[in-house]
């Protein structure tokens, strides 16, 4: 996914694991339902199942369902944080958290589990806590 053509930024975060989520939860939904039915139709005439415990179980099912939604959709959401967030660093300066790496961005990849912004030189740095971020590179003086 790329943000323009100057700014180099990809995206190798893909929506295959929130998708299978997603039907998984949906196959189960209907194994549910399924089930229940099965319950319905094989009960005991004498001792009929509980209509309010048939209820409770649907809910808490609808419940589980909604949160995997909820969840695809803050994935979504994280995965356009992170493309906003390293555009940014394109054109500016970067120095790795232990300080082997520095040097003008290039372009930026972000994967599903972090950032890797590459410099003009080729040096590969993974953005994390402790990096800095420049407009310029610091004069040294």
């Amino acid at each position: 996914m790329a943000v323009d053509a100057t700014s180099k930024v990809t995206s190798s975060t893909t929506t295959s694991s929130s998708s299978s989520a997603q039907s998984k939860a949906t196959m189960n939904y209907d194994n549910f339902l399924q089930l229940l039915i099965a319950q319905m139709k094989n009960q005991d005439p004498t001792d009929p199942m509980d209509a309010s415990e048939q209820v409770a179980q649907l809910a808490t099912f609808s419940q589980v369902e909604q949160t995997i939604q909820t969840n695809t959709k803050l994935d979504t959401l994280l995965a356009s944080s992170s493309l906003t967030q390293a555009s940014s660093y394109v054109g500016k300066y970067m120095e790795s958290a232990d300080g082997t790496v520095k040097g003008v961005i290039e372009s930026v990849k972000v994967y599903s589990d972090g950032i890797i912004a590459t410099t003009k030189d080729g040096g590969k740095i993974l953005v994390q806590a402790g990096i800095t971020v420049a407009d310029e590179a610091p004069s040294s003086s």
